[in-house]
Order: structure tokens, then C-alpha cells, then sequence
């Protein structure tokens, strides 16, 4: 009788151990991302809903620091550096953190964005941008917290917060203005120096034009006085393919040198096996 008793005993430990009821978060989980211009916007956060409550001012009490939303902390990311409400903010992830209040919030972007709640006191040394905006009281009644990305242009965006009747618009901008004319330049200028030299390697490897590898090459390292080893190594390669040894030999022996200055030994010990195979003395 003990036998089953415990035999039952076990298995009932063993059905609790392994049994899990799944329910709904009471706060889901939302992620969303945005492109605005070229910069890549993203927003992580936990929604929850009023359920009947008195939301601003109860809830969520006037002149208090707020998560902005439930569980961990509500997190923004940019891939670029932007101006958020006049505010210069360098790309980078962030908690978005407020003080709610009747006639203003004060909205703040935090660099300690891990973790859950927000902070007892903040740091001040961790507030990359501290402002404040006007929320708007709106007609219909948001039941579920919500931020959205609206406005849209090339040049920046809204982000808007919602819940209750209440909405907080906070504007931002981004450098695509800057990012486009770049790109333009670079482009309207020709291939670069890196673009040149990628060529040259490719073809040498794959074993193509070795006269437009050539000229590549010496496209690629035009200018520079100083080129470093691996790249004089490659170029005394591609004239060797060439046919022309007279040329990759003077090319290895200023990669040779460029290689011991930098106590390169694998490279020093290439250039020395090349220069002996092309018979340099």
C-alpha cells in the first residue's frame, strides 16, 4: 500500500512539474518599426488596456515618473542621429520615459533601457533628451495604450502616445537630407578607392582581366604614400599575374618592408617567397 501511495505521489509531483496553463498577457507585447527617410525607427512595448478605469491622474498619477506603457521598459531605437523635439539624440536605443501631467508632460529618453518600471530617481547623467509637449485631449477614447509613427516626410515624423482621450505628439527629424546628397556625391564622383581596389582582388582571384586588374589596382592605391602591406602584397600579385615581374617585385619589396615595420611575420615571410620565385635579388 506504501508502494502505491508513493508511486502515486510521484507521478501527481511529476504532472505538476510539467503542466503550465497558458493566458493572455494582461499587457501584450508590441513591437513595431518604421522607416522614416533612411532612418530605421523601432519600438518595443507592453499595451495595457483601461478596463474601466480612471486612466491619467489615477492610474496613472499627474506629476509622476511613468514607464510609458507596462512590464519592461518602453524602448525606442534609431539607426542614425536625429533631433527629437529640438533636441540633438545620437543613434542608439533608448526607454522612453514620462511625466504625465494635466496641462504638460515631460517626456524623457533615457540610455538605461533595460530592465522593468522606470527608475526611483532618475539619473541625470543616463537623460539624453529631457522635454516637454502639450498633450491633446481627443474626442474618442483610446481603451488600449498605443504609440504610432505618423506625419511622415523625408525629413521626419511624428511619434505619437495614446490612451484614454489623451494624445502626446512629440516631432522629430531625420538626416536624409544629408544622407541623400552623400550618396549623390559619392556617386556623381565615380568609384572610390575601395570600390577600385575590391575590383582588382576579384578579377585576380576569379582570374579575369588581369590588364583591367592592373589598372584598377593602381587606381585603387593612387594618392597614397603610405599604402599599407596587404595592399602592396595584392598589388604584387596582380602585376605578377600581369607579366609584369618588374613591377611585383618593387611592389613586394615595399610590402616586405611595410610588413616587418608592422612585425607582420606571415606577410614578411610571402613577399620573401615571392621576391625568390620572381627571381629578385
Amino acid at each position: 500500500m506504501k508502494k502505491i501511495t508513493l508511486l502515486i505521489t510521484v507521478l501527481f509531483a511529476g504532472f505538476l512539474s510539467y503542466a503550465q496553463v497558458n493566458t493572455p498577457a494582461a499587457s501584450p507585447f508590441s513591437k513595431m518599426e518604421q522607416m522614416v527617410g533612411l532612418t530605421e525607427v523601432t519600438i518595443e512595448y507592453s499595451r495595457p488596456s483601461m478596463k474601466g478605469r480612471t486612466i491619467f491622474g489615477d492610474l496613472v498619477p499627474y506629476d509622476k515618473l511613468w514607464r510609458t506603457g507596462a512590464n519592461a521598459r518602453t524602448k525606442i531605437s534609431f539607426n542614425n542621429d536625429i533631433t527629437i523635439n529640438g533636441k540633438d539624440l545620437s543613434k542608439g536605443t533608448y526607454a522612453i520615459f514620462t511625466i504625465p501631467g494635466a496641462t504638460k508632460w515631460d517626456v524623457i529618453l533615457y540610455t538605461e533601457h533595460q530592465g522593468n518600471g522606470a527608475p526611483r530617481e532618475l539619473d541625470d547623467s543616463k537623460v539624453a533628451a529631457r522635454f516637454s509637449v502639450t498633450p491633446i485631449t481627443t474626442t474618442m477614447a483610446r481603451e488600449t495604450f498605443t504609440i504610432e509613427i505618423g506625419n511622415l516626410s523625408n525629413a521626419g515624423a511624428t511619434l505619437f502616445m495614446f490612451w484614454d482621450k489623451v494624445m502626446v505628439p512629440v516631432n522629430f527629424t531625420v538626416p536624409t537630407d544629408q544622407q541623400v546628397m552623400a550618396s549623390i556625391e559619392r556617386a556623381m564622383g565615380g568609384p572610390s578607392a575601395g570600390d577600385y581596389y575590391a575590383a582588382a582582388v576579384y578579377y585576380y582571384d576569379e582570374g579575369k582581366d588581369m590588364s583591367k586588374a592592373k589598372a584598377w589596382i593602381d587606381k585603387a592605391m593612387a594618392g597614397n604614400d603610405n599604402p599599407p602591406f596587404w595592399q602592396l602584397r595584392q598589388k604584387s600579385l596582380i602585376y605578377a599575374k600581369a607579366g609584369d615581374k618588374k613591377g611585383a617585385i618593387a611592389a613586394a619589396q615595399k610590402s616586405l618592408a611595410a610588413a616587418q615595420k608592422a612585425g607582420n611575420a606571415d606577410y614578411v615571410k610571402m613577399n620573401q617567397d615571392s621576391l625568390k620565385e620572381w627571381g629578385a635579388n
